[in-house]
């Protein structure tokens, strides 16, 4: 019991540090000009823990993670009004994540957040559909998704990178405890 206690705590102080981190990305960014004059551009860097969680720890994590990062971060930014946005796009998102989390292989993560990424850009327009009464907004779907496809393998390739490096340190911690 005692064990699993501390496992459970690790994992929480884990998941609250990268939330933290996720958060602190997140209002960093919202400070930089913006990439396009276009509404709904950015790097999404903060998505690079999501991914990092989901891998790393495990899918509910993430999603809590994902959460807390949208609605701390819209409340925090003086942005409550995108939280609609931010919540459509993050949750298809994740669940374009979790279905083809499967499909992929390990070393292809980057392939998967573009995907990820593309959702995103979707579900921001079709809840700005639904709030402006406009399918209008569709004819940014060309545009979106091209910024989907360079966001989403900029941040898939960064977390992809940071798994891999820590997989390699944790390796070596191993030999060094086996005394090889």
């Amino acid at each position: 019991m005692g064990r699993r206690l501390v496992s459970r705590t690790r994992r929480l102080a884990a998941l609250a540090l990268l939330t933290a981190a996720s958060l602190c990305v997140y209002l960093l960014e919202a400070q930089l000009p913006p990439l396009a004059p276009i509404p709904g551009i950015k790097l999404g860097l903060s998505n690079i823990f999501t991914l990092f969680t989901y891998v790393y720890l495990d899918p509910p994590a993430a999603l809590a993670l994902l959460l807390v990062r949208i609605l701390l971060g819209c409340t925090l930014t003086g942005q409550v009004s995108a939280i609609a946005y931010s919540l459509s796009g993050g949750l298809l998102a994740f669940a374009v994540l979790a279905l083809l989390r499967q499909c992929f292989a390990p070393g292809q993560l980057w392939i998967l957040s573009v995907f990820s990424a593309m959702a995103h850009q979707v579900g921001q327009l079709a809840a700005a559909a639904l709030i402006l009464q406009s399918r209008a907004v569709f004819w940014y779907l060309p545009v979106m998704l091209l910024a989907a496809m360079a966001a989403g393998s900029l941040t898939g390739l960064a977390a992809q990178l940071v798994i891999k490096r820590l997989k390699a340190d944790q390796r070596k911690k191993e030999r060094k405890v086996d005394g090889r």
